[in-house]
């Protein structure tokens, strides 16, 4: 072939791989509602305990039977060799590493939806089901000799009756029994009506068998973890008479497995959870703070001498929650995580309380909105296996070795190929209260043009105590997807900047973060990209408080979807599974003690100002914001003539998105509401 005829056929090979490429790009279409199906994410990331290899889920969902599902797999932990250790539509969790290395133990619900605690053999793959009980295994801990399992399991007990109920004639068919309630702690979101009994302790060897119950008391054990000689163990409780009235004054006790005694090691008012013992078995690390009553109180790191003597604080100088705490293996430090301004980092902290941060970008668990939930764990020569998140993949696997981050996984790379997503930039700016600094993140439309002008939504977590961060977020990519420029940010009362940035509306919620939240609005307007004639507002739970607050006070939004809301504080606060949080931490007093308090910080009590077109949006089963909440609302819109509509999502918890499909109605609902509006 002549040099001539060669070149023209390299250039038209070139000028076709370059039209190809091009092609393929300009054939990246924005996120469609249905893909939240394809989206899978890295849970749980668990390395061998000599850091060799890490063991996680893997989720995903089924769009056929609209569940969420998982697998566990393992991998090197330099990327290498990635392989299932389990396969099919089944939940296989919490893998947890023997010390030796040798076993995992998970849960699975492999056998007949029955979830069961299992070991495998990894030189083998063969698994055994340890047990075999009516009820679900909880959270459990290997013992220092590997030998056995601590973990908690609900215990049913036989409910107490007061009333003398007739009996049946032999063959009759009457209406089901009334049922007898007298506990205060009667429900609970996502759980509906509580059956009698309460979470006990239990161990169980690896021939399996019957589980041993080492507690008996009618209350709620949790925690459990293994002194280093095998002989004692620790956990958390409120064993305190007054525990119904004083839920949140929990105490770390130890527990003698020769004798079975139980004694309190910490004895202040607050809570005091357990997170772990040194490998030594001289201290006890465990979280808490000294309760003064406040809507936000930064849960700090303290370790004290196994015996409860000794306490001290390690995290003073923080003033961040403290989380996921691990000992380091040589006993003399422990690495947690904590939120900062948007992000989870991995930290350490010396016994002298010197804290180091290590990793950030820890996160990615939730898939939804942008909470930025994560998780590690780390291995006995110091290295990290942790979730890595950022805003444009959900949680990937990461791992953390001589001082080097690293992504091992791109699960969704599959997706991400063909889809594309929209540009998220954080962004600061003043509060017009009191000008303090207010974080958030702008969400722009894939091939956003800043000449032109987009309408735009804000978006309001919940809580309030809570934080949004740097995260991937289905929902709000959606939104970002339908042409939409998306506001996400962390008003006062925000975690992640301090115990008096969160307490800042402390007896006072909703208040000023609205100011907050309108300042925010204005920034991204003065961008100069921004349809001001299409504004519009949502928000879920904490978020849907305050969704209908901002209607009640201004006009200046197109429409608004107030989800899952409070409406009327009183009736929330005898109402929903959360009494002593609402009538002591959020308002400190009852309803009937303070009822303009409770009024005045209602939306109910802005009602007569709505004139925007609202929604309210709720599932049937929520029992942390009931939906009589959204009732009230929708009624009292209608009664002002004000143009409404309330949509119900059967069956569905204060979770709405705990099934897959509850994220795409959700989506759906919001944006056909907003899209009925837009531009009218």
């Amino acid at each position: 072939m002549k040099k001539s005829t060669l070149f023209f056929v390299f250039t038209l090979l070139f000028v076709a791989v370059c039209s190809t490429a091009f092609s393929q790009n300009s054939l990246k279409t924005p996120l469609q509602i249905n893909d939240i199906f394809d989206m899978e994410m890295v849970a749980d990331a668990q390395i061998s305990p000599d850091g060799s290899k890490i063991i996680y889920q893997r989720a995903f969902m089924d769009i056929m039977t609209d569940r969420k599902y998982a697998n566990l797999w393992i991998v090197n932990a330099d990327g290498t060799n990635p392989r299932p250790l389990t396969q099919g539509n089944q939940n296989d969790v919490s893998p947890q590493w023997s010390h030796d290395g040798t076993k995992v133990a998970f849960l699975s619900n492999r056998q007949d939806e029955k979830m069961k605690l299992y070991v495998m053999y990894l030189d083998t793959r063969q698994m055994v089901a340890l047990t075999n009980t009516s009820q679900t295994p909880g959270r459990f801990q290997w013992s220092p000799d590997d030998s056995q399992l601590a973990f908690t399991m609900f215990v049913p007990s036989k409910k107490k009756s007061l009333l003398e109920l007739p009996s049946k004639p032999e063959g009759a068919k009457w209406a089901e029994p009334p049922v007898y309630i007298d506990e205060m702690y009667y429900k609970a979101d996502g759980r509906g009506f509580l059956k009698p009994g309460n979470r006990q302790i239990f161990t169980i060897g690896m021939d399996g068998g019957t589980p041993r119950q080492w507690t008996t008391s009618a209350h709620d054990h949790s925690s459990p973890s293994w002194a280093a000689d095998g002989k004692t163990m620790y956990f958390t409780a409120n064993l305190h008479d007054d525990h119904e009235l004083v839920p949140y004054n929990s105490e770390v006790y130890s527990l003698s497995l020769e004798s079975g005694e139980i004694a309190a090691l910490t004895t202040r008012f607050g809570p005091d959870d357990l997170s772990a013992v040194s490998p030594d078995g001289k201290k006890i690390a465990y979280t808490g703070f000294d309760d003064r009553f406040q809507g936000y109180q930064v849960a700090a790191l303290y370790v004290m001498n196994a015996d409860g003597s000794e306490p001290k604080i390690l995290t003073a100088e923080l003033d961040r929650d403290v989380e996921n705490v691990i000992w380091k293996n040589d006993s003399k430090g422990l690495y947690f995580l904590y939120g900062d301004e948007g992000d989870n980092k991995i930290a350490y902290v010396s016994l002298s309380g010197k804290v180091e941060t290590l990793v950030e970008g820890v996160g990615g668990l939730s898939l939804g909105r942008p909470y930025n939930a994560g998780g590690f764990s780390v291995s006995n020569n110091g290295s990290f296996a942790y979730t890595i998140g950022a805003v444009d993949h959900p949680a990937d696997l990461g791992v953390f070795a001589n001082g080097k981050s690293q992504r091992l996984t791109n699960l969704n790379n599959d997706l991400f190929a063909f889809r594309e997503i929209g540009n998220v930039e954080e962004i600061w700016w003043e509060s017009s209260y009191d000008g303090q600094k207010i974080q958030g993140w702008i969400v722009t439309p894939p091939n956003f043009d800043p000449n032109k002008k987009y309408p735009m939504i804000l978006e309001i977590h919940g809580g309030p105590w809570t934080m949004y961060g740097s995260s991937f977020t289905a929902e709000i990519q959606l939104f970002a997807a339908a042409g939409y420029v998306v506001l996400y940010s962390n008003p006062r009362g925000s975690t992640g900047y301090g115990e008096a940035f969160g307490n800042a509306i402390h007896h006072n919620y909703p208040g000023n973060d609205y100011d907050d939240l309108m300042s925010g609005v204005d920034a991204v307007i003065d961008r100069g990209y921004i349809d001001t004639d299409n504004l519009f507002v949502t928000g879920g739970s904490g978020g849907g408080v305050l969704t209908a607050w901002i209607v009640g006070k201004t006009d200046r939004f197109k429409a608004a979807v107030s989800a899952k809301p409070v409406i009327n504080w009183a009736s929330e606060a005898l109402y929903a599974d959360l009494a002593i949080w609402a009538t002591k931490y959020v308002f400190g007093d009852k309803p009937w003690e303070i009822p303009e308090e409770y009024f005045r910080r209602s939306p109910l009590s802005l009602v007569g100002n709505v004139k925007t077109p609202t929604m309210v949006l709720t599932g049937e089963a929520d029992q942390r914001t009931p939906i009589p909440e959204s009732e009230q609302y929708y009624m009292a819109l209608k009664l002002q003539e004000v143009e409404t509509a309330m949509v119900r999502i059967p069956g569905a918890s204060h979770g709405i998105t705990s099934k897959p499909s509850g994220m795409a109605y959700k989506v759906a609902s919001i944006l056909s509401w907003f899209e009925h509006y837009r531009n009218k």
